[in-house]
């Protein structure tokens, strides 16, 4: 079975960076009819807080990304403890004291040589009674012994890809304080968890290739990888320095439509075009993960404004019924409010403006030039409710009578019973007023 999942640590916001790799993991899991697992990266005491666990829970549920179980690695760690006893007993795993000073100094020297820095695993030629002097100072770390070989795998969106790590210095997994690092405790859930694809961004590559090493030495073969691309703004910076973190709970909070940002999300930076999806199900038919290309995708936050406008326009009226009835939308008449209104919405909040406007009249919108002309217009206007007709009836009285046509006809008038100069066909707002404010 195909099993996915999604691992953020709850150390801030979920933001459009890491909900790329979100949805696409969902989208693989639902696609094949597999297992979408929340996994919550909790390692770190300090930095994770319950606060940012709810906030990414409530975001993915606002988002429509269910998972089907949540796991927390700070309830994990026995299992950590002893993938990092077997990497020992294999020689794998070594105790270092380097100071981050000493490190520091080190990589500075070896730049100064024209060498990479890399780290000399200096601490493999420690004697025995030193590293018990050492211990004495302060607690190790440990490190991972790579094999100093090519590591190679088929990427789902990179294709061939190969990474020399003897270009790589062994990775830290347990800080001295005796905390697990990402990279071991990753790489033993998604084993014991049976992961069988991961899709992260392409920052993750070097990772990914220590991970595999990793796995190996576990007696595992690993999942299938695929990395995207990562997002930069709109003129290819760097997201973080333009935009922050583009944190979801702020965009959903100014409106925008979940939808809107998962279509923009599926579609960016792949050979399809961006479409406006109104269901998970579309996104889900037309979703590819080998449409993906490698070059950075550019994120503009101010794309997903017209998508929420198209995907308001689109949505059926079972999917806003909800909302009416809070406004106080009669059921009467909401069918007819709805398909009078959804084109014109930029936000849903917009639907309260519209329904008092019809429901206890706009204030009027009057030109001082058009003063006379929508008095006497308004003395033609006969109280609700209207009909089908009244806005053709009504104007072409108030044409016969007053000269005007066109837009010096219809525009003052819509200004008038609207407040607004846009906004939908009057001849279907007519039969939605239920009060003309005629005082101006």
């Amino acid at each position: 079975m195909v099993t996915t999942r999604f691992a953020p640590s709850p150390t801030g916001h979920l933001h459009v960076g890491n909900l790329r790799a979100a949805l696409f993991n969902f989208l693989i899991a639902r696609s094949a009819g597999g297992s979408f697992i929340l996994r919550l990266d909790d390692t770190d005491p300090e930095r994770s807080k319950p606060e940012f666990v709810d906030s990414i829970m409530r975001d993915l549920e606002w988002l429509g990304l269910s998972w089907d179980r949540v796991e927390r690695q700070s309830g994990r760690l026995d299992k950590y403890l002893d993938a990092a006893d077997r990497l020992r007993q294999q020689e794998l795993l070594y105790e270092c004291f380097e100071s981050p000073s000493e490190l520091a100094l080190r990589r500075k020297a070896q730049l100064g040589m024209g060498r990479p820095p890399v780290y000399d695993r200096s601490a493999l030629s420690l004697a025995e009674e030193e590293r018990d002097r050492l211990r004495n100072l302060s607690p190790g770390y440990w490190r991972f012994l790579l094999n100093g070989e090519k590591t190679n795998w088929s990427d789902g969106i990179q294709g061939s890809v190969s990474v020399d790590s003897s270009s790589l210095s062994d990775p830290v997994l347990i800080r001295a304080d005796g905390q697990f690092l990402y990279t071991l405790a990753s790489v033993v859930d998604d084993l014991e968890m049976r992961i069988t694809d991961i899709v992260r961004g392409a920052d993750h590559v070097t990772n990914t290739a220590v991970q595999i090493q990793i796995m190996q030495r576990l007696g595992h073969e690993p999942p299938r990888f695929s990395h995207h691309s990562l997002l930069v703004g709109p003129e290819g910076e760097p997201l973080a320095k333009r935009l922050g973190t583009l944190a979801v709970r702020d965009l959903r909070e100014n409106g925008v439509e979940p939808m809107a940002l998962l279509s923009l999300m599926a579609f960016s930076g792949s050979s399809l075009p961006v479409r406006p999806c109104v269901s998970i199900d579309e996104i889900l038919e037309a979703f590819s993960l080998q449409a993906f290309g490698t070059t950075p995708t550019r994120f503009d936050p101010g794309d997903v404004e017209p998508l929420t406008e198209r995907i308001l326009a689109r949505l059926p009226f079972s999917g806003i019924a909800p909302l009416l009835d809070e406004l106080g939308v009669p059921g009467t008449v909401a069918p007819a409010f709805w398909s009078t209104v959804r084109e014109n919405l930029k936000r849903r909040s917009d639907l309260a403006d519209w329904w008092k406007c019809f429901s206890e009249g706009a204030t009027p919108l009057v030109a001082d030039e058009d003063r006379e002309f929508v008095t006497e217009a308004l003395g033609m206007l006969d109280d609700p409710p209207y009909g089908d007709q009244t806005w053709e009836n009504w104007t072409k009285s108030v044409s016969e009578k007053t000269g005007r046509g066109g837009r010096k006809l219809f525009l003052p008038l819509r200004k008038a019973l609207t407040g607004k100069p846009h906004g939908p066909e009057m001849k279907a707002v007519m039969p939605l007023l239920q009060r003309v404010e005629r005082r101006f």
